[in-house]
């Protein structure tokens, strides 16, 4: 296994785990630290392994920050309203 899957997979390991502390922000600190470190993880990723396998490590970041996806998604079509 690359170093790059493995990082991804402890990035994902540690996702989880802070996911399962109580926090009373509703983890957005935690989220923007895992979008921080997981940014580059994914691209070191998608250089090593190719596109389809960082496709999918974006997949699975996308499932595990989805709350963040939707706020943004739901930011850009306010934003495409106006």
């Amino acid at each position: 296994m690359s170093g790059s899957i493995l990082a991804a997979c402890l990035w994902a390991v540690t996702a989880t785990l802070i996911a399962m502390l109580p926090s009373r922000d509703r983890h957005w600190r935690a989220a923007y630290g895992l979008i921080a470190a997981g940014i580059p993880i994914l691209g070191w990723v998608t250089y090593e392994n190719g596109p389809w396998t960082g496709l999918m490590v974006l997949a699975a970041g996308a499932s595990i920050l989805r709350w963040p996806l939707i706020y943004l998604w739901r930011w850009l079509r306010r934003r495409a309203a106006d």
